[in-house]
Formats: structure tokens, sequence, C-alpha cells
């Protein structure tokens, strides 16, 4: 990295002159007095490379550091092989920008190629982009890529992660898109609320599977209802998910998302994350962002080029399918690393580990009173009551450095569980939950 240089006094002077201004003031002059800062800023003296050392130290013992998570909701603890961080840290990969320039830039388009590659064989689709901003994003763009100008309602399950939905409903609020909520029954979308509520102006409808509270949807039906009235169907999935349950070629899908934070990249205070996009073939040229493609070269080597750039700075503005200008290259090589690591059975064992350990959770949580909520087949969450106050249920397990479960509006608990969660740990959690109620 180059050092950066400042200019002078007498530069910033020579320029202000030459652009017809005598000083900074007279510069901006037209911005109104009432919204200057009049003074300097209250910023405190500088400090020694010890003090600074020290001074951030101290600031950082101030967070809690928790060791044990019992919380997903979107986020998930899930283990890390170091080799993940070793090639993610490498120079050559932190700094690489967009390639626009295929000739030199024949690494970065191989990773992403792969990396399409690897979420293509994950959810069954034939096309992946070279991702977008998280989860919320990636389900928010595939709305655009449903609806037309006699299509412009969108159904949406009410299992649906809240945040996720949140996004959805912004976007669609600048669009002029109506998005409905489909109602839930039992804590999943409740089907024949979905068949009632679909006829010919519906684009898509979107479910989350599994959804917010763990169950795993009747995806098929869903899918069945929409395509039906002629509408696309679009899920959400968890990507470590994919490697035990059906995928979402298999039940019908379309377009597909999901949250790429579970594939190598640590919880980090919410990111940065990896938003994921696949879909099949027909639907390629409406994927937002970019897509790396396989050719060859005059000698008949093989190379890889920017296939489709369906945004606004490549094409027509009227023409683009997206205003997304960049994309999560180093998120997205740090999955492709994540599942070159682990591997098929790898990841199959990773998700195996986190649902069986799920399963024993809720069972140990219900013979102290934390009663299951919902008797469906679930993944690796699952909601059950409080018999007890939620924020002292929190504050004790936080005490012994434990993170509960997501409390929710309706006063009942959404547990999770990862591989990393191990025996001892839930049996501990168990046990000082059991504490309160006694």
């Amino acid at each position: 990295m180059g050092s950066y240089v400042s200019t002078t006094a007498a530069q910033q002077r020579e320029m202000l002159q030459d652009a017809g201004y005598k000083d900074f003031d007279d510069m901006f002059s037209c911005i109104p007095a009432d919204v200057k800062l009049n003074g300097k800023p209250a910023v405190p003296d500088g400090l020694s490379e010890m003090e600074a050392s020290a001074k951030m130290k101290s600031l950082a013992a101030r967070n809690t550091v928790f060791r044990r998570i019992f919380r997903g909701a979107g986020a998930y603890n899930h283990y890390i092989p170091e080799i993940v961080r070793q090639v993610t840290t490498k120079e050559e990969f932190v700094t690489a920008y967009t390639p626009y320039q295929a000739e030199i830039s024949q690494g970065v388009l191989q990773s992403v190629f792969e990396y399409q590659t690897m979420i293509c064989e994950l959810t069954g689709m034939d096309v992946s982009n070279a991702s977008v901003y998280d989860g919320a994003t990636a389900a928010a763009e595939s709305i655009f890529m449903c609806t037309g100008p006699s299509r412009k309602r969108v159904l949406v399950s009410g299992a649906v992660n809240p945040r996720v939905s949140a996004v959805m409903k912004t976007y669609c609020h600048g669009r002029g898109i109506t998005l409905e909520t489909i109602p839930c029954r039992n804590g999943e979308t409740d089907i024949e609320a979905l068949a009632g509520m679909t006829d010919d102006s519906v684009a898509c409808v979107y479910i989350q599977q599994p959804n917010y509270y763990g169950i795993l949807e009747d995806a098929e039906a869903a899918g069945e209802i929409a395509h039906k009235n002629g509408a696309l169907f679009v899920t959400g999935c968890n990507p470590i998910a994919l490697a035990l349950i059906q995928s979402p070629a298999e039940y019908g899908a379309d377009i597909v998302t999901a949250e790429g934070q579970p594939l190598g990249m640590p919880l980090s205070f919410g990111g940065p994350y990896l938003g994921i996009m696949a879909a099949k073939q027909e639907l390629v040229r409406k994927l937002p962002g970019r897509i790396v493609g396989q050719t060859v070269d005059s000698d008949g080597k093989r190379g890889f080029v920017l296939t489709l750039q369906t945004r606004e700075q490549h094409i027509r503005r009227e023409k683009a399918g997206s205003n997304i200008c960049t994309n999560e290259a180093l998120c997205a090589l740090t999955a492709l690393v994540y599942l070159s690591a682990m591997g098929p059975e790898g990841l199959k064992r990773a998700a195996v580990l986190s649902t069986s350990k799920a399963h024993y959770f809720q069972n140990k949580l219900a013979e102290v009173g934390f009663t299951p909520v919902y008797d469906r087949p679930f993944f690796n969450e699952f909601v059950t009551t409080c018999p007890c106050s939620a924020g002292t249920l929190m504050s004790v397990l936080a005490l012994h450095g434990i993170l509960g479960g997501l409390p929710l509006p309706d006063g009942n608990i959404l547990w999770c569980t990862t591989e990393k969660n191990t025996k001892a740990d839930i049996d501990e959690t168990v046990r000082l939950a059991g504490g309160i109620t006694a």
C-alpha cells in the first residue's frame, strides 16, 4: 500500500487561487452559517503508541465476550477452519478490486467462478452471481427479478426473519410494489391462506427454509401454488442446512437467496456478511451484479471473464437490473475456501451435529420447564416457552459467559445450536436455566 502524502499549505493556497477563491471560508461561503462548525472540534490531544495501546485495551476490556453461544436468528457461530483465514488474509486477495481487466485479473475471476460453481452445487440451481451485500439484500433484490407491469404483488411468509422482510418492504416501497404477508399457523407458513392469496397479479412467493423459528416448511406445496398461478417461487436458505435437507432445486425453487455468513465468516458484530443469489438458467439475465464465466483464449487455453454485468455502471441505466455497484468478492472467497476445506462430508457433519445437538438441547430444556412451542420438524433452531423473566434468564447466563437464546416479542425464546456447542455447555446452560425456575 502506498503512503498518502498530503498537500502543503502553499499548495492549498495555490489551488484556491486558481479556483478563484481567497481562502477556504470563501470557497464554502454558499453553506449557511448556522450549519457550520464554529471553532475547532473538541478533539483531545494525540497519544503515544504505548498510551494508545493501553487505552484501546482498556476500552476492549469493557466488552462482554461470550464463549458459549446459543443464539442464531440469522447469524451463526460455526467453527471456521484456520486455513480460511490463512488464505483470505493474503495481500493479493485482501487488496483485490473489481476485475475489470480480465487479462490481468485471472486469479480473482477464477476464485469468483469457483465460488459460483459451489453455490450452484449446494443449491441445485443453474447459475449464481458474484454475490451481493448480505442475505437480506439478496432477498430484496430477488423481488425485482420477478415483478413486471402486470405483476406487482409479492407474497412473503410471516415466518421469515423479520429483519429480512423489513429490508424487502423498504425495497418494495421505492418501486411501488405491494408486499403482503402470508399468515402463519403453528409457527409455519399457512399453505391454505397462501392458496387463497395467490392469483395472476402475484409476481413471486417467498418463504424461508428452515424458517425463522427453525421449522422445516412444506416448500413443495408453496412452490406448487406459486407456479400454478404463474408466479415465481423464491426461497431463503441456511447454507449449512443444505448439506442435509432437500435442496431448493428439488422442491421447485426458481430463485434461491441465502445469508452466506455461516460459510466461514465470523459473527464480527454483524458484518461484513455475504448475500448469496442463485437461479434457474432462464433467469440468468435478471440476476443483479456480475457473473463470471469460463472460456478459452485464442490459443485454446482456459480463461475467465465477466460474462454478465447487469448493473448501471456497465449498461444503460434504464436497462440495469440493480444499482448495486460492488460485490462481496472477499466474503465470497471466504465461503469458497470454507466449502473447499470442509468438503461435502465435512459440511454434512457440521449440519448433523448442529441439528442433533439442537434436539438434545430441546429435550433437556423441556425437563426444567422450557416447553417446546411448536411440535414440528426443525433443523438447529427451536422455540420454547420461558417460565421466568427472559431478562433475568439472559442476565444469569451472561454472568457465566453464555449468550442465551433470542427473546421473542411474545415472551418465548428462540434457541440455536451449532457443532461448536458441546454437551457440557448444553447441560450447564440447562442447569442454570432450571435453577431460575426452581
